[in-house]
């Protein structure tokens, strides 16, 4: 074991692994790729909600097999890092074909997006769980976990808040159709994830050697349903992914439904992307004073709670809020302050997740952190997945329909926006979000453990 304690250097670094991940890719993932499917890639409602859902669907599976996979691995870089070093390039390169739209039929299109969005998953798993499980590695001090921890969700949230706020910048910048400007900006986000990925793997340290469990065994799966604590994380995981996933995935159908489209004021455009990441930057302040706000409240639990009240409050004001493009800053305010509870949720989790893979060592014998450290990706695709196929369902089941234009082209049929789709858009945004938050708070309330 190396005695080094870690750096702000090495800090720094592991940030930027969720600056490429949660910032760059699973962002875009997020709010982008609804839209872009229905609206520019060419897929119909049904076909989208059925992609997102199987595709990630399939990573609640291997996102824990990954887990077991990453924790027997030996190389002269460690245990993990092996993954982020060796699987940027990939990561980058899969995320640049995956907003590329082929000249092909539409049965083409439905295998290509259908191909490519499996790979992504599959290589954004190889990637991401390990870079997880890197923070059950580089310290057991519990006050640098909370600090790398926060250093991750600010990489995170600062880097989202550059995407977010540039997209439609950049989308002009770029001109042609918007085929043609999603191309473009794939490759050149997908070449800045795989850099920043390569810069984690190479600029982190492994101190912390894992008690490895040598044969592979499915007793350790059995093991997670077991340890009480996961049981209940992995549940607070999936929530907290639900609450985000919806109001990222709506949120560019709510500023085309609701609003009429794009908000000018001045020279400011708020689009889809822009408004959240108003939200992006408030997490990144706020998620910097996480560990301290953990110690105020005299554990992450509590903490936790306290996040998960602010999330709920602010989300059922917003649905109040009326549709109307002059209520934007009341729209913009109500966002920055859910980020607030955002904020601080984000970085303990992954804390939490740490005390959960030192508990299940003290318990069964044998370091599990990649597995443990799985769930969290694995809830963060399940609640990524179903809340996104859900909007895509719940809409065409309030109304809303697709149509096919005089060059071929699915779009959404503009009469098929009624006042009850536009309500489903915004509770969806707000309401439903609430009720999640509500479920997230009494789940921690139930953490056994009490750090």
């Amino acid at each position: 074991m190396e005695s080094s304690k870690p750096t702000i250097r090495e800090k720094i670094a592991y940030a930027l692994g969720d600056a490429a991940a949660g910032g760059i890719t699973w962002k875009i993932m997020s709010i982008a790729f609804p839209l872009f499917f229905t609206n520019v890639f060419g897929l119909t409602f049904g076909d989208a909600a059925a992609l997102m859902l199987i595709a990630r669907l399939f990573d609640v599976v291997t996102d824990p097999i990954m887990g077991s996979i990453a924790d027997r691995t030996r190389s002269r870089w460690g245990t993990y890092r092996p993954w982020l070093i060796f699987g940027a390039v990939p990561l980058g390169l899969v995320f640049a074909l995956l907003l590329h739209t082929p000249d092909f039929g539409p049965t083409g299109k439905r295998i290509y997006a259908y191909a490519l969005y499996l790979l992504m998953m599959a290589v954004y798993t190889a990637v991401n769980v390990p870079y997880g499980s890197l923070l059950g590695v580089m310290t057991d001090d519990d006050n640098e976990k909370n600090k790398f921890s926060s250093y991750r969700m600010v990489g995170a949230y600062a880097m989202g808040f550059i995407t977010l706020i540039s997209f439609p910048y950049l989308q002009k910048m770029v001109g042609g159709t918007e085929a043609h400007q999603y191309a473009v900006l794939g490759t050149v986000f997908g070449i800045l994830a795989a850099v920043l990925t390569l810069i984690c793997g190479l600029c982190t340290k492994e101190r912390l050697k894992p008690v490895r469990a040598e044969k592979y065994s499915f007793r350790q799966f059995a093991d997670l349903f077991r340890n009480k604590p996961w049981v209940y994380l992995t549940t607070i995981g999936i929530a907290t992914n639900f609450f985000g996933g919806f109001r990222y995935a709506v949120a560019g159908y709510m500023i085309s439904y609701c609003l009429g489209g794009d908000v000018t004021i001045g020279k400011l455009i708020i689009n889809y992307t822009v408004l959240m990441a108003f939200g992006e930057v408030t997490c990144m302040v706020v998620g910097g004073f996480a560990p301290k706000v953990a110690q105020w409240a005299g554990s992450k639990r509590k903490a936790f709670i306290l996040a998960s009240a602010i999330c709920c409050v602010t989300s059922v004001a917003f649905f109040f809020i009326p549709m109307n493009p002059g209520f934007i800053w009341l729209m913009v305010t109500m966002v920055i302050l859910t980020s607030v509870g955002i904020g601080i949720y984000s970085p303990l989790i992954w804390s939490m997740y740490a005390d959960v893979a030192d508990y299940a060592t003290d318990r069964f014998g044998t370091s599990s952190t990649g597995l443990i450290f799985s769930s969290g990706t694995m809830a963060q695709k399940l609640g990524s997945a179903v809340s996104g196929s859900l909007i895509a369902m719940i809409l065409g089941l309030a109304g809303a329909r697709m149509i096919t234009d005089d060059f071929g082209n699915t779009m959404i049929d503009p009469a098929s926006v009624t006042e009850s789709v536009k309500t489903m858009v915004w509770a969806l945004f707000s309401v439903i979000p609430a009720v999640i938050a509500l479920i997230m708070g009494w789940l921690a309330f139930k953490f056994p453990l009490k750090k």
